[in-house]
């Protein structure tokens, strides 16, 4: 499951935990990217804080781990890249699953060598409920890509990184919408106070 993770919260945790329920997956890899390159543009919290946060997030969940595959890799963080050294790591007999969210799942044909990506993994897309997944298979098929995508639908939860970033800024809570160990990491070291 690749993502900035700025911060992780209770939506990520919720979908990595009914991926792997529902395909039967022998663990999910939590994937904080290191230098991400749909994100060039943006501010993003250094990679250090961002890989603790995920770590104290998932620490309690035996089938959840954390890896530092993109933070310490130099440069600017491509999927392939990391889906090419996992399949290294795993063998031929590894299969790979890509957690994501079902509205990103269109930007990945966009990606840097988009057919190696589809190649070495399946993509498991996370919706919400009242997302038309016969639409997006219908879309899916239209496009005639050559991606496996397989959606699944998890409990809607209204959060997001970018509120909690927000409302820390603003002195509002963010208890229960990202696991306590992250609260108090983020009230310890100051984090996203000056974001707004």
């Amino acid at each position: 499951m690749g993502g900035t993770f700025d911060p992780i919260h209770h939506g990520h945790l919720v979908t990595a935990e009914e991926a792997l329920v529902q395909f039967n997956l022998d663990r999910v890899v939590f994937m904080p990217t290191g230098r991400p390159a749909t994100k060039l543009d943006q501010p993003v919290t250094e990679p250090e804080h961002r890989y603790l946060m995920t770590v104290l997030a998932t620490a309690a969940n035996p089938d959840f781990e954390v890896s530092r595959l993109e933070i310490d890799r130099p440069g600017v963080t491509y999927t392939v890249d990391t889906l090419d050294s996992l399949a290294r790591e795993y063998g031929p007999s590894a299969e790979l699953f890509f957690i994501t969210g079902a509205d990103a799942v269109w930007e990945i044909l966009t990606w840097k060598d988009a057919d190696r990506v589809a190649d070495l993994a399946t993509f498991i897309a996370a919706t919400r409920p009242g997302y038309d997944l016969a639409a997006a298979r219908a879309e899916h098929e239209a496009a005639a890509s050559t991606f496996r995508i397989e959606y699944i639908e998890v409990p809607a939860l209204a959060i997001s990184s970018t509120d909690i970033r927000h409302r820390v800024a603003e002195k509002r809570p963010i208890r229960y919408l990202t696991p306590e160990p992250v609260v108090s990491y983020i009230r310890k070291t100051g984090l996203y106070r000056g974001v707004v």
